[in-house]
């Protein structure tokens, strides 16, 4: 059947029903006291619905209810819970930074070390003659 029923579905149902109405009318009263009793038992013994998760909207602070409802505290521990990740990650973060630094600082006065120690004079590092030289020699 399709979700909105068709005027000859309509029409079928409603011949139905009248037609049940009247044959409930001729009746006899025993049988609609039997009938009103076996209606009663079986609601009385109607398994519940089934349990439907809860759905959640989404509320904006302003709103009527929420205004009402309590607010919940977080302790000072449970925040530190959730802060001290985030805290770890920093302080590793600027531990790695230091440490590259420092090896790079560490390279650079390697290199310039090496230079001033050198029978060189600074003047042939600045040449491009002597550049193409070191280029070909190895």
């Amino acid at each position: 059947m399709s979700p909105t029923p068709e005027p000859t579905e309509l029409e079928f149902t409603r011949q139905l029903r009248r037609a049940l109405d009247e044959s409930a009318a001729n009746l006899a009263p025993a049988t609609l006291s039997r009938l009103a009793a076996a209606r009663h038992l079986a609601v009385a013994q109607k398994k519940p619905d089934a349990l439907r998760a809860p759905s959640y909207a989404p509320v904006l602070a302003g709103t009527g209810g929420l205004l009402d409802a309590p607010r919940h505290r977080i302790s000072p521990l449970r925040r530190l819970a959730l802060v001290w990740p985030l805290a770890a990650l920093l302080l590793s973060l600027a531990g790695i930074a230091y440490w590259e630094d420092l090896r790079h600082t560490s390279e650079v006065a390697d290199i310039d070390a090496a230079m001033l120690n050198d029978d060189l004079p600074l003047k042939a590092y600045l040449d491009h003659g002597f550049n193409a030289y070191l280029a070909r020699r190895n």
